[in-house]
């Protein structure tokens, strides 16, 4: 099954009903307080379901997403209240007849770019849609962390009243590209109608390390304001898996 399918996209969020969006938010918007000027426009790339999306609308901002999954799309366009300026599509396809004031891309987005064309066409794309002084702001997964402490089989198990989610995550580590392939084997039980059913997921995960990424930055004319730990006000240790960049477009 495809990244994202429709059946991973429908128990996205109780898969990750344990991430606290409002820390994450919040640490946005410190990011944008620092390097960031007048702010009107909020692009999400990644959106998912619009969990980050939200708390930006309802502190008043112009909001808008892509993401690849259409199941995702639509599921944000209802938790949202909102059609317009939610598409599917690809981080390095979207095409929007506007630019926005800071763009942002979470949960890893940029390690699904697995080649070095598409990093490059995603930072491309969006200096296309960034305003002059405008902000990128992007996680991904640090690579000396990953080397430090590879990925193994891990087990997640979450409920709700109505179903049971049991994912097992085998990851398989191609060295010599600097990816991880993440094979999920995801099992469905429905309590309500005592059944149940399971697919499989692969999501290859590139690690990405600091000077590659002032290479494409510096290639497409943003300056770099900062580069850190994700959540964190430091620089990553040789074991943080989660590191971020924030991007100015000159």
């Amino acid at each position: 099954m495809s990244t994202f399918g429709e059946t991973y996209s429908k128990y996205y969020d109780l898969l990750y009903k344990d991430k606290n969006y409002q820390e994450e938010y919040d640490y946005i918007k410190k990011i944008i307080s620092k390097h960031g000027s007048t702010v009107k426009n909020i692009l999400d790339i990644g959106c998912g379901t619009g969990k980050h999306l939200k708390y930006f609308k309802d502190d008043g901002y112009n909001i808008a997403g892509v993401d690849l999954s259409e199941n995702m799309i639509n599921e944000a366009k209802k938790h949202l209240n909102q059609k317009d300026d939610l598409i599917c599509s690809k981080a390095s396809e979207f095409k929007f007849d506007k630019k926005f004031d800071i763009i942002i891309s979470l949960f890893h987005v940029m390690s699904y770019q697995t080649s070095n064309d598409e990093i490059e066409k995603v930072f491309y794309n969006v200096a296309e849609h960034l305003n002059n002084g405008g902000l990128f702001i992007f996680d991904f997964w640090y690579g000396p962390g990953v080397l430090t402490d590879p990925p193994t089989v891990r087990q997640k198990t979450l409920e709700n009243d109505e179903i049971k989610v049991i994912r097992n995550a085998n990851p398989v580590h191609r060295f010599n590209d600097n990816v991880v392939d993440v094979h999920y084997d995801i099992k469905i039980i429905n309590k309500v109608l005592n059944n149940e059913n399971s697919f499989n997921e692969c999501h290859s995960m590139r690690y990405l390390f600091f000077p590659e990424l002032r290479y494409f930055a510096q290639k497409y004319k943003y300056l770099i304001c900062n580069e850190g730990e994700w959540l964190a006000d430091n620089k990553p240790e040789i074991n943080t898996w989660n590191a971020y960049v924030c991007l100015q477009k000159k």
